[in-house]
């Protein structure tokens, strides 16, 4: 781990909202169906239309978020080749979650608070989900990321 305390808490804090989004990733991969309802009737009709496409694609974006976690957690011990790419990588991620969670965790909540209305209706399970689930984990996966990298960021810079 990172020679600073904070900067570890922090990107294990990071990695522990990620591997959750990861691991429900890959329970729905492997057939499981608890929440998934929260994500989308969408996701549903696709998971049990075509599991094995749906599994696939799953594996594929529990990869990816595993890959999102790990990065920064290996880099911080300057393990990696060109780590200023990788934390270059590490900083788009953290922005894009950050961004990504913030604006679709708004967007549930205007939804559910009928700020925001479709003319169509919308899914209440998957619109909950959203606003107090998977959105909000995303946005405190990014800025635990971010504040991670920010805190060794100042460390290395102060050395």
């Amino acid at each position: 781990m990172p020679d600073n305390p904070a900067e570890a808490r922090l990107l294990m804090g990071a990695a522990a909202a990620g591997l959750v989004h990861a691991g429900f990733s890959l329970y729905w991969a492997l057939g499981g169906r608890w929440l998934l309802p929260t994500v989308g009737q969408w996701a549903v009709t696709i998971a049990r239309e075509a599991p094995v496409t749906a599994g696939l694609a799953l594996v594929a974006v529990a990869a990816v978020k595993c890959v999102v976690v790990a990065v920064p957690l290996v880099n911080s011990r300057r393990s990696l080749p060109r780590p200023g790419a990788w934390r270059a990588f590490a900083w788009l991620a953290a922005i894009v979650l950050t961004g990504y969670g913030a604006l679709n965790s708004i967007v549930a909540w205007l939804v559910l608070g009928g700020v925001l209305r479709t003319q169509d209706g919308f899914d209440r399970q998957a619109m909950i989900g959203h606003a107090y689930l998977w959105d909000p984990l995303f946005l405190v996966w990014g800025l635990l990321l971010g504040a991670g990298l920010l805190i060794g960021g100042n460390d290395r810079r102060s050395r």
